[in-house]
Order: structure tokens, then sequence, then C-alpha cells
């Protein structure tokens, strides 16, 4: 499945494992947070990329120590309705100050984009048809004024509202 990065679609060079598989030498892999627990100290030893995937039900709080060592941090969106994985995107960036790649796999749709990038997330792996189609057919959603700043390039608007800001790119 193509992933989106820097509004263009790219290969997906990295490989999913289900909760009880065992990350393979050498290539790019995503773990569930359960598999990485329990594996942290073995994959400590090795060098490849390696990410984790975090479910909205599941706490960062166990990831935190690694961080550094992780090259990806999937958050899954299994409903589009689901917005917890919002708050995990913004608090690895901010709280935490997480560089490398955040993700958003799931059930994401178009107008979630604009306001995901603005949380943290640099990556998107979509199972939302709609979405696929608009990104394929090069629609792009853009907002240029929002009420609360964000992650990202933007500047206060000049105005007496102290929370509005607009986006500069």
């Amino acid at each position: 499945m193509a992933v989106y990065k820097n509004g263009k679609a790219i290969d997906n060079l990295w490989r999913a494992l289900p909760d009880d598989g065992f990350a393979p030498n050498g290539v790019p892999t995503i773990l569930p947070l359960k598999a990485w627990i329990e594996q942290r100290d073995a994959l400590s030893r090795r060098d490849q990329l390696l990410g984790v995937l975090v479910e909205p039900g599941e706490a960062l709080d166990p990831l935190v120590p690694d961080l550094g060592r992780l090259s990806l941090v999937s958050l899954s969106f299994p409903k589009f309705a689901d917005g917890r994985s919002f708050s995990k995107a913004t608090k690895l960036r901010e709280e935490y100050g997480y560089k490398a790649e955040i993700r958003a796999v799931g059930d994401i749709l178009w107008d979630q984009l604009q306001l995901m990038t603005r949380c943290g997330f640099d990556a998107f792996e979509i199972t939302n048809e709609p979405t696929l189609r608009a990104l394929e057919a090069g629609k792009t959603p853009f907002m240029s004024d929002f009420y609360q700043p964000g992650y990202g390039p933007e500047m206060r608007v000049n105005t007496p509202r102290t929370w509005a800001r607009r986006s500069i790119e």
C-alpha cells in the first residue's frame, strides 16, 4: 500500500508485523507496541530501522524511553471518528520532542489530512477509498486560517483573537 508523504505517494518500504511476529533482520519493520515491549532487548542489539504501531487505546508511556531508537511511530485510526491518535501525535512532537516520522495509519478522511499535519503527522498510510481517490486525482486539502496554534509553519494573524493563526506554506 502506498504511503503519502510531502504531498505525493511514495513506496512503503516498511513491513508491518502481526502481534505475534518477530522482526526479521535488515528489513525496516513496524512492530505492534506489545511486540516491541517483548522484543526490545533483542532488537536493541540490531542495526536496523524499527518502528512501533500504537493503537488508540494504548498509552505512549511504555514507548517514551525508546523514542530515540525508533525511526517511525505509526498511530492507528481504525475508524475515522476515533481521534485519540491526534493527541498522541501532538504529545510526541511537543512533549517528547520526537523528530522522526509519525505516520497515520487507517481510515483517514481527506479533510482530516491537514489537521493531522498540524498535529505532527508527516506520513499517511490510508485505507479510506474516497480519500485515496482524491489524492490520486491531485486534490490537496488547504485551509489558510486556524483558531489555534499547531505544529508546523504558521504565523499569528493580526487580530484581537490571540489564538488565530495563518499557514505560511
